[in-house]
């Protein structure tokens, strides 16, 4: 993960130095697991990897990834709990998804946590619990108001390395 970040980083610099200056330090160990704990589930360890090197964003500019916030511990648990509380409330009731194979048809899952933030209610998730033909950590795209669910990676390493080696300098 290391590797795949200074790469970014060394990108970041070249095309947009105010991106790389809006990057969060390192989430600490607490902060982690605060975030487990809320979610109720480990978080894979490439994505653990990624948040030790980089806790999210600031927000003091553009959506790191495409125009996406990268979100910070807190702000992952934060994204969570608001669709934690419409599960809840039963907000999702008679609603299905039209997914990839890879994935569950559930509107949302608790299992499904968000790590990017478009300011509309949409997402790229880490789904810990697949279809049966999916990848416990697969990468999915989840828009609030869409019942299409797409499967975008492997897991978030795949995810990372392929965003990373996307951007032309």
């Amino acid at each position: 993960m290391k590797a795949f970040w200074l790469e970014f980083e060394q990108k970041l610099a070249v095309f947009s130095p105010e991106l790389r200056h809006d990057l969060n330090a390192p989430a600490t160990d607490k902060e982690i697991e605060d975030l487990e704990t809320i979610i109720g589930s480990r978080l894979p360890l490439d994505f653990i990897e990624c948040l030790q090197i980089h806790n999210g964003q600031k927000g003091d500019t553009n959506g790191l990834f495409d125009g996406l916030e990268f979100m910070s511990c807190q702000r992952i648990a934060a994204e969570w709990q608001i669709w934690k509380q419409l599960l809840d409330n039963q907000d999702f009731t008679g609603l299905m998804s039209i997914p990839d194979p890879a994935i569950r048809n559930d509107w949302w899952n608790p299992l499904w946590i968000p790590f990017t933030y478009d300011g509309s209610g949409n997402h790229l998730c880490i789904d810990l619990m697949p279809s049966s033909a999916g990848i416990s950590g697969q990468i999915i795209s989840l828009y609030h108001d869409d019942a299409t669910r797409k499967k975008v990676a492997d897991n978030f390493t795949q995810w990372f390395s392929a965003f990373t080696d996307s951007i032309n300098c």
